[in-house]
């Protein structure tokens, strides 16, 4: 069955009488669900959604777009290119003024979590809402989204937003920490490294002095450090490197040693290339090594007085 004869009672009445097209939308829909013809209901309550909320109706644009979500989930639809634009076009047109888009925001992304691959939600989604957040200078608002799609175009939109954010301050090291943390967190090293790269290469990163601009710490030109006069900078660059020194076995070794020893991280099961990943993942939070109770945090054992003369 097509949706045009619904849509033809419903569109033409939106300019003048919203409320009234509102509700017979929702009266054409629910007699569609109840039919099992989900498809019209979708067309029926994505369009007069979309007409609504070009007129300034957001309240009721976004209560049939909750309806939507609503068909959604009871046919079952998967996250694909279709189910999802339609919703990006509804968030497009909601504005931001009021909590109406936020709603409109979370309600997607709960179905996203549900009928699609990721449990944090669609990533696609999640990146569309950071954009369009961090446009509209959300700085705040548009951090999760970002970390939550974990995309190569996310973590570089990222970058751009915290060096817009640091710049006033000057405080560059503490964004360069918040935006690889979590990535390593969730074991994200490409977003991580794409993060990092895109932050650093950005003329507002005040540079070292030193006669080489530039230390190699793997195989290829990917893994260089860009020496900046910020410490902080430069260990997250290493954080996210790999290859080079730091794969050693014997420099692992070592590095997982003080890992225990200072902060009693146990070592990873996994022997990965990443050490300061690896330790910084289990620092703030992921799964420790071996299971059990294990033993308390380890000590160092103060050197004795020398009771001698040198």
């Amino acid at each position: 069955m097509s949706s045009s004869r619904a849509l033809n009672a419903i569109l033409p009445q939106i300019a003048s009488s919203p409320y009234e097209a509102h509700q017979k939308a929702r009266t054409f829909a629910s007699r569609y669900v109840k039919s099992n013809q989900y498809d019209v209901a979708i067309d029926v309550l994505f369009q007069s959604s979309r007409e609504l909320l070009k007129t300034g109706q957001p309240g009721s644009g976004v209560d049939l777009a909750g309806f939507l979500l609503e068909v959604y989930d009871s046919k079952g639809e998967v996250v694909s290119d279709e189910s999802r634009g339609r919703l990006t076009q509804l968030i497009a047109l909601t504005g931001s003024s009021g909590s109406w888009r936020k709603t409109l925001i979370d309600k997607s992304l709960a179905w996203s979590a549900k009928h699609g691959v990721c449990p944090a939600g669609d990533q696609t989604l999640h990146h569309y809402v950071g954009e369009l957040l961090y446009k509209e200078g959300s700085f705040e608002a548009a951090e999760p989204h970002f970390l939550a799609s974990g995309s190569r175009d996310s973590a570089r939109l990222l970058a751009e937003e915290f060096i817009q954010w640091a710049s006033p301050s000057g405080t560059f090291g503490p964004f360069a920490l918040r935006g690889i943390l979590p990535y390593l967190q969730n074991g994200n090293l490409l977003a991580a490294k794409t993060f990092i790269k895109h932050f650093v290469s950005s003329p507002a990163i005040p540079r070292s002095s030193v006669s080489s601009p530039t230390i190699p710490v793997g195989s290829s030109s990917e893994d260089e450090i860009i020496v900046t006069q910020d410490s902080i900078i430069n260990f997250a660059q290493l954080a996210v490197s790999k290859g080079g020194v730091l794969a050693e076995p014997e420099v692992r070794k070592a590095l997982y040693e003080i890992a225990t020893l200072y902060f009693a991280i146990p070592p990873p099961r996994n022997q990965a290339a990443n050490p300061f990943g690896d330790m910084l993942s289990t620092l703030f939070g992921a799964p420790g090594g071996t299971g059990g109770s294990g033993s308390g945090r380890r000590l160092l054992t103060p050197a004795a007085a020398s009771t001698g003369l040198d």
